[in-house]
C-alpha cells in the first residue's frame, strides 16, 4: 500500500492556493475554484478541494531540513514556534488561510526508526 496524496478543505481558493505555492509546493492542477493540486521536490501530492466550510480535525506535516530557517523565511504568523519535541522531532505549527492545521518539522531518522521503534 502506498499513501496517494491527502487533500484539505477550502472555503477561499485564491488564499489557499498563494498559501501552498509559499510553503515551496508546485501547483500541478488548476481547476478554480473547486480544486487544486500539488508536488512537493520529492513528488508527493497534496490538494485543496472547495468546501462550504472546514470541520477538518488533520494535521498535515511538512518534513523540512532546517525548521527555524524554514518558518523564518516564511514570514507567516507560527501558532507554535519551533520546539524540540520528547519524540525527537523539532516542530512549528501555523495554520492555513482557511483554518488547516500544519506542521512544518525535522525528524531525520527518528521519523521512521526512533530509538522505541517495535
Amino acid at each position: 500500500m502506498k499513501l496517494n496524496q491527502v487533500t484539505v478543505g477550502t472555503t477561499d481558493y485564491e488564499a489557499s492556493v498563494a498559501f501552498y505555492k509559499k510553503l515551496g509546493l508546485t501547483q500541478i492542477v488548476a481547476s478554480p475554484p473547486r480544486y487544486a493540486r500539488f508536488e512537493t521536490p520529492d513528488g508527493e501530492t497534496f490538494s485543496i478541494e472547495q468546501v462550504d466550510e472546514v470541520k477538518s480535525t488533520t494535521l498535515v506535516y511538512f518534513e523540512v531540513d532546517d525548521v527555524d530557517a524554514f518558518t523564518a523565511a516564511l514570514g507567516l504568523p507560527l501558532t507554535r514556534q519551533p520546539t524540540d519535541q520528547p519524540w525527537l522531532w523539532r516542530e512549528a505549527r501555523l495554520k492555513d488561510p482557511c483554518g488547516n492545521e500544519i506542521c512544518i518539522y525535522h525528524a531525520g531518522e527518528n521519523r521512521r526508526f526512533p530509538p522505541w521503534r517495535i
